[in-house]
């Protein structure tokens, strides 16, 4: 190549310096450095680790449930914060069932009683639609009356 194209070609790539374009900087939206400020914002407030605790549930108002399995746990009750640490799921109540009952507060339970009702109706209207349609067939379900005696067919045969 000649070599006045290749200065030419370095000039214009120039990186730095006087009117040179500024390259954009990417934040990403959770990084490392996020973490440190939190911590740092705990410590402020004199967090302590709660050993011990296995699962935690945040119930909402609309009946679903935050549920975090193996969750960190820091306190710290002179503010009156506690920061839980860990993979969340969005989750119904009704999957949570057998093992929440201990957990649930009056208006939570008021909830559960309103989905059970809500599960009964619906239950009750499946089964009533199942029972119409079963009227509707008309006697599809029986068994035809035998016209033939079925045991002596082998009398019957003609044995050539």
């Amino acid at each position: 190549m000649d070599v006045q194209k290749l200065q030419k070609m370095q000039a214009a790539s120039r990186t730095g310096g006087k009117n040179a374009p500024r390259r954009k900087q990417v934040r990403k939206p959770h990084t490392e450095a996020d973490d440190q400020k939190i911590q740092a914002a705990l410590k402020k407030i004199n967090v302590q680790h709660v050993p011990g605790i296995d699962e935690v549930n945040m119930f909402k108002e609309d009946g679903n449930v935050i549920h975090f399995a193996k969750p960190i746990v820091h306190s710290a009750e002179s503010a009156n914060t506690t920061a839980v640490y860990g993979r969340a799921q969005n989750k119904e109540l009704t999957e949570l069932v057998p093992g929440i009952l201990p957990q649930l507060g009056a208006d939570s339970l008021a909830n559960l009683r309103r989905l059970a009702e809500q599960y009964q109706q619906l239950t009750q209207a499946q089964q009533q639609q199942a029972v119409n349609k079963a009227k509707e067939d008309g006697n599809d379900d029986d068994v035809p009356d035998l016209v033939e005696n079925f045991e002596n067919g082998d009398e019957n045969k003609n044995v050539d």
